[in-house]
């Protein structure tokens, strides 16, 4: 494809969200104004998206799939002379996944939001607040200017705190709190790493400061601007113990806000490492590296465990009507608070693929980058459609004695659910497991001058997590999906369940394209590796 259609198109990926997030606080022309003001605005938040994800889809398919490696789609203008920022776009094989991804699940979720908008304020505040953070994020994945990068990275968390805060559930506004305050500092942290390394290497540009990997940085400018820029992004990846925000922000945000949350908000802090970090200050993040993977391996046993405990079924008093009578209070049993802590240790395997600095580790971090996005993106989709249903996501509550009986009473919301949840575990064949299998295998030969014996423990560790991943998967599985049957009221062995509604119209728009693509990049993981190991390669090598 021609080079100026390719740079139409970037651009047109990262100023239409804007432009559509203004937009939509005006009165919409009397002749789009369909039943009422409200699904005006929502049909708008869907057509953006819808010509967004058109544009990116176009630019995928333009793009030069023979030189994956090499930054595409330019566009480099002059913003502020006197600091020498530029207004520089380009996307890669590292980049070019992650817009995609993000166009798709922004859109699924407007297409979600049309028919089942949550409870909150009015729509247009809604609908503006999820175009500005879907600019924001396309806008980091796609600019090439540290100062640029900063600020697309800043403008995510102002719409998605207000996502929390404004639409969100119990405790909405404790959550919007620490989710602000963390990213915030984190930000200010990273700020201070990103300056060190733009005004010691001359200039901001992301490309030149890869290609000069470090030159121009003395040894201790690399580890102070790398154990800032490590510390800044760890917060959003999110990375123990700098996770603490993400479980109640999951918990207390409305559906979508959760699944762009960990579809594509946790991917700005790893993309941000493979980007900045690992080419501008090589000797820093070779310094680093084992205290990083050390972090990872934590996450991914904390976060299993975390996980399992939440799974398990908490001690019972007595039965009442059939239904055990529970001591968990608050938050405990909550399924959504568990696919919560499950980003943690899924994105401590891609936390671990980074440590290793090898193209192996790396490729299988950001493969798993989208597998994550993917799959935890359907598992909150889903998780949200049975609170719709049930009123509730604790797992005491849903289950009762013998489990909620899914498969009976709804059986393609627990054929999907099911799904999603061996997805999860790392089934050979679906998306989950190539990026865990690479990132292991990272570990097993790091780069030199990291210690082996040291990535091997981690790889066993990163082993074992996978196990406890299963474990909990599957009791969550056995105890929504499976149980007994509904039986008729007044039956003698108990009463009868109440119906559930299976998988609407609407929802299967809004999830079979996240299915199939976790069965294509399963069983074709070669479609997205190809993309990335070219560009990878290039980034580890400093652009040479």
């Amino acid at each position: 494809m021609n080079h100026t259609v390719l740079q139409y198109l970037l651009a047109a990926v990262v100023v239409l969200p804007l432009l559509g997030s203004a937009a939509a606080l005006f009165p919409a022309p009397p002749g789009l104004r369909g039943r009422d003001p409200e699904q005006a605005v929502l049909r708008h938040g869907v057509t953006v998206t819808g010509a967004v994800l058109a544009a990116a889809i176009a630019l995928a398919a333009g793009f030069d799939h023979g030189r994956p490696g090499t930054m595409q789609a330019q566009t480099d203008i002059s913003w502020i002379p006197a600091l020498d920022i530029r207004i520089h776009l380009g996307v890669d094989g590292v980049s070019l996944p992650l817009l995609v991804l993000t166009a798709l699940l922004t859109f699924l979720c407007a297409l979600y939001s049309y028919y089942k908008m949550p409870a909150g304020p009015s729509a247009k505040g809604f609908v503006s607040l999820l175009l500005l953070l879907e600019g924001g994020t396309l806008a980091s994945f796609a600019v090439l200017d540290l100062m640029l990068f900063f600020l697309a990275f800043e403008m995510t968390l102002i719409p998605m705190y207000f996502l929390i805060n404004r639409w969100g559930g119990a405790e909405r506004e404790r959550a919007a709190w620490r989710f602000i305050l963390y990213t915030l500092l984190g930000s200010v942290v990273m700020l201070l790493g990103l300056l060190l390394v733009g005004v010691k290497g001359g200039t901001f540009d992301m490309v030149a400061l890869a290609s000069d990997n470090g030159g121009r940085l003395s040894h201790t400018t690399q580890l102070i601007a790398a154990l800032a820029l490590i510390v800044g992004l760890a917060v959003k990846a999110p990375m123990w113990p700098l996770h603490s925000w993400l479980p109640d922000a999951h918990t207390a945000a409305p559906t979508v806000g959760s699944v762009l949350l960990a579809g594509v908000l946790l991917k700005m802090g790893t993309y941000g490492l493979v980007r900045i970090v690992l080419p501008m200050v090589p000797e820093g993040a070779h310094t680093y590296a084992p205290y990083l993977a050390a972090f990872a391996v934590v996450g991914i046993i904390y976060g299993s465990l975390a996980c399992l405990a939440l799974a398990l079924p908490s001690p019972t008093t007595t039965l009442n009507g059939g239904s055990a009578l529970s001591h968990r209070s608050g938050a405990g049993g909550d399924l959504k608070r568990l696919i919560a802590y499950s980003s943690v240790g899924h994105m401590g395997f891609v936390l671990l693929g980074i440590a290793t600095l090898t193209p192996t580790g790396v490729n299988g971090a950001l493969f798993a980058n989208i597998a994550h996005g993917l799959i935890t993106g359907l598992l909150f989709f889903l998780v949200g459609a049975l609170k719709d249903r049930s009123g509730t996501t604790d797992l005491d509550q849903l289950s009762g004695v013998s489990g909620a009986a899914l498969y009976g009473r709804a059986p393609r919301l627990g054929g999907l659910l099911a799904f999603g949840a061996v997805a999860s575990l790392g089934l050979p064949g679906l998306a989950g497991f190539w990026g865990e299998m690479l990132a292991m295998f990272g570990a097993f030969e790091p780069a030199d001058g990291l210690s082996r014996p040291a990535y091997l423990t981690y790889m066993a560790l990163a082993g074992f997590g996978t196990l406890l991943t299963a474990a909990y998967m599957l009791i969550v599985v056995r105890r929504v999906c499976m149980g007994d049957h509904p039986v008729e009221p007044g039956a003698e062995h108990g009463a009868a369940r109440p119906a559930l509604a299976d998988v609407h119209g609407y929802e299967f728009a809004a999830w079979s394209p996240l299915v199939a693509l976790t069965v294509l990049a399963g069983l074709w993981p070669a479609a997205l590796l190809g993309l990335t190991d070219p560009a990878v390669q290039q980034l580890l090598a400093g652009g040479n």
